[in-house]
């Protein structure tokens, strides 16, 4: 009982199929704005470094329209890194990247979308409906994933 009281508000925020996928803008690495829309195929949820690391793996020797190119985005979660260290070597390190990353500073996003930490999420949207999802702990397969949506 104590524990499906707790799980409760997990399962509460879950998307169901169907439902419109509430818009948002975020600022990527670069200071450049965001905003979702019905355009959008794949969502790519991070809430970890071990996350962003899978991305960073399978983002690897891809052109730099990879992901921008095939409607996907990609968000991270990097509300829990101190100010400083996001300020002074994260997103520094992150503009060096080719691909787009959208930044979660404040957790505002990421969490609509529940998922495991350790894990990337990938959420399946047809015009600004969620449709499914399904996750990454490999980056090879994440890759041949993204590979799969950009043919």
């Amino acid at each position: 009982m104590l524990l499906s009281c707790l799980l409760l508000p997990l399962t509460a925020l879950a998307l169901e199929p169907g439902e419109r996928v509430a818009p948002f803008t975020l600022l990527d690495q670069r200071d450049q704005p965001y905003t979702f829309d019905d355009r959008l195929q794949v969502l790519l949820v991070a809430r970890s470094m071990t996350g962003s690391g899978l991305v960073k793996e399978a983002m690897r020797d891809q052109p730099a329209a990879f992901i921008d190119g095939t409607r996907v985005a990609y968000i991270a979660d990097i509300s829990s890194m101190p100010a400083a260290i996001t300020r002074m070597f994260a997103v520094p390190a992150m503009r060096k990247y080719a691909y787009r990353v959208l930044l979660d500073r404040e957790s505002r996003i990421v969490p609509r979308f529940p998922g495991a930490a350790d894990k990337v999420l990938w959420v399946m949207l047809d015009h600004g409906r969620f449709v499914g999802q399904r996750e990454f702990s490999d980056a090879t397969a994440l890759r041949d994933a993204l590979k799969a949506k950009a043919r």
